[in-house]
């Protein structure tokens, strides 16, 4: 059974899921980001289906995060090579592998890999830092805010958001009389 589609979310999150698709397609990923490309390297680390591996490798083509390029002619052999889009869900990996070093969801002693700076072998580590500044700013700091593409449904999730928090509506985008009257007529 097919999942709905996460196509026309005014959600920046949701559209990255739907360009990805599902676990194992961040795994074919992973190993794209470590450099593997051919078909027979990418199962063996995997241990996919090839009928899974075929369509996870399609579904990441068509989304614009891999592209096929032919290796050998006769039988036609392809490579996968990650796009730049592709390229840019490496930060999204790493917080993963960070995440699971952290709370050993493997229960595993050691981390299994190591992403480290390639000159000095310096690990590297992902962070909040100001856009501006490039300074870190802890966890306790981040306050999520409307952009400019933000639709009803999200001005409506971070109203609630702020409104847990005790901050002002208007950090959300959400004019407090607007908020009262949804408040008002959700009859909670």
């Amino acid at each position: 059974m097919r999942s709905k589609s996460f196509e026309g979310m005014a959600c920046s999150i949701a559209t990255t899921l739907e360009a990805v698709g599902d676990r194992w397609a961040m795994l074919v990923l992973r190993d794209l980001m470590l450099g593997l490309s051919r078909y027979d390297d990418l199962r063996k680390s995997t241990d996919i289906t090839n009928a899974t591996l075929t369509d996870r490798l399609r579904q990441l083509e068509q989304s614009g995060l891999v592209e096929r390029r032919l290796y050998q002619s006769g039988p036609d052999r392809y490579e996968y090579l990650l796009t730049p889009k592709g390229r840019d869900l490496s930060l999204v990996i790493q917080a993963l592998a960070q995440v699971g070093d952290r709370w050993r969801l493997q229960q595993e002693a050691q981390p299994p890999m190591r992403f480290v700076r390639a000159q000095s072998g310096t690990p590297l580590r992902l962070a909040l830092v100001e856009e501006e500044s490039g300074r870190s700013v802890p966890f306790s700091e981040l306050r999520v805010e409307a952009g400019p593409g933000a639709d009803d449904l999200t001005r409506w999730r971070l109203s609630k958001l702020a409104a847990q928090a005790g901050t002002p509506a208007a950090a959300c985008g959400v004019a407090p009389a607007r908020r009262m009257a949804k408040a008002q007529g959700s009859g909670h």
